[in-house]
């Protein structure tokens, strides 16, 4: 790009921050047009939702506003080309995209989209798709050359189904070929596609994997959403109530960001989860246990409505009496339980501060947005540094920390 090109995308920046959600809504609406096919590829439930327009708003927002040195987004390059690589995306989609990205911003401009700013931001989306693209060419790379590795859809036999809580079921996950699976990262998901007669769409799904990792099979534990009509629900009520023992899906191979440091972190860890949020905790902690990890403090803590809908409360006993490094605090919003260290509310870190505030732990967050962003700012306020919070938001990304 020439120096002026990027004096235009910056000269955006101010039309994107008041007007970027606007921008996205036409792009998605005009690309699913023209290339309906495409809607097989994306969530639909998160285009209805709205978060996935805000989201690329954000992103387009961020490396607009970056565009004199790309490079401080890679952190953000990495974590999108994970979710990529997840969802199948190939160098032909980015074509696609850029060209009714570039025909939005001209018809959401109007006047103001002169021959020179659109070639500009023309320029600026191959420099991004080149770059997007080359990142993900080798996390493919990685991902096909290891053992029981594969990129693209595989089939998987679904070979147990175990109802966890009244909200929760997992799903045992076998190659369909009798190979092996890839090894991950406790932390990481996969993604699963079902064909949804409600929209005649073919709809993937992330789920984190939820347990420790093997080369049998991969674990997902599926929250049933409560409005099954909803794009967001029907994946996971189809799971719940159509989906057996012996049925066939098809899953990327593992994915994310979100994982067990363990060489950077060596000292205490910290395990915070409100709800399914619990789901990628649950592979780092059974990881941490089979490797015998006892000398350091580990500290679970889990917030969810009852007992009823509480699930793994019987895995995380057992992992407790294997290994006594473990410390379990419970929190239920509504019935007070007999079960040892119950409390009753929403979680609330300072009540049990002295297993929260450890030397040289490492905390790992997931939930909903504002769980998370409650007990980030806890953390934060008591002196722990940002390099040792690690987060996930299940979603499209749109909560950012400084």
């Amino acid at each position: 790009m020439t120096t002026e090109q990027k004096q235009l995308i910056l000269g955006t920046v101010p039309v994107l921050r008041e007007h970027g959600v606007a921008l996205t809504s036409h792009f998605y609406q005009r690309m699913f047009t023209h290339n309906p096919e495409l809607k097989h590829i994306f969530n639909m439930g998160n285009q209805k939702n709205n978060k996935q327009q805000q989201a690329l708003a954000m992103a387009v927002l961020a490396y607009a506003e970056h565009i004199e040195d790309p490079s401080v987004l890679l952190p953000v390059v990495n974590s999108i080309g994970h979710k990529h690589t997840s969802l199948d995306i190939r160098p032909a989609h980015y074509a696609i995209v850029g060209q009714h990205l570039i025909a939005s911003i001209g018809e959401v401009l109007g006047d103001a989209a002169t021959p020179e700013l659109l070639e500009a931001w023309a320029a600026a989306y191959a420099q991004l798709a080149g770059l997007m693209s080359g990142h993900e060419q080798k996390l493919y790379d990685v991902q096909t050359n290891q053992r029981g590795g594969w990129s693209g859809w595989r089939p998987f036999t679904i070979k147990r189904k175990v109802q966890e809580s009244e909200e929760i079921t997992s799903f045992y996950l076998y190659p369909t070929d009798g190979g092996e699976v890839s090894k991950y990262l406790p932390g990481q998901y996969i993604s699963l596609r079902l064909f949804l007669p409600e929209l005649n769409l073919l709809q993937p799904r992330q789920y984190s994997i939820s347990c420790a990792p093997n080369h049998e099979y991969y674990r997902i534990s599926v929250k049933r959403e409560r409005k099954p009509q909803h794009a967001d629900g029907m994946i996971s009520n189809r799971l719940h109530d159509y989906i057996h023992e012996g049925d066939n899906l098809e899953l990327t191979a593992p994915a994310g960001t979100f994982v067990l440091k363990e060489e950077e972190f060596a000292g205490p860890k910290v395990f915070i989860s409100g709800g399914v949020g619990q789901t990628p905790l649950m592979a780092m902690l059974e990881s941490l246990v089979s490797k015998d990890h006892s000398g350091s403090p580990i500290t679970w803590i889990h917030g969810c409505r009852s007992e009823a809908v509480h699930a793994f409360k019987d895995r995380i006993a057992e992992l407790g009496a294997i290994n006594n490094q473990v410390k379990r605090h419970i929190f239920y919003e509504n019935v007070q339980s007999g079960l040892d260290n119950a409390h009753l509310g929403m979680v609330d870190l300072e009540q049990i501060e002295e297993d929260v505030l450890l030397d040289n732990a490492a905390y790992y967050i997931c939930g909903p947005s504002p769980f998370i962003t409650k007990h980030y700012n806890y953390l934060r306020e008591k002196g722990v540094t940002m390099d040792a919070i690690h987060f996930e938001e299940f979603g499209p990304a749109s909560l950012q920390f400084s």
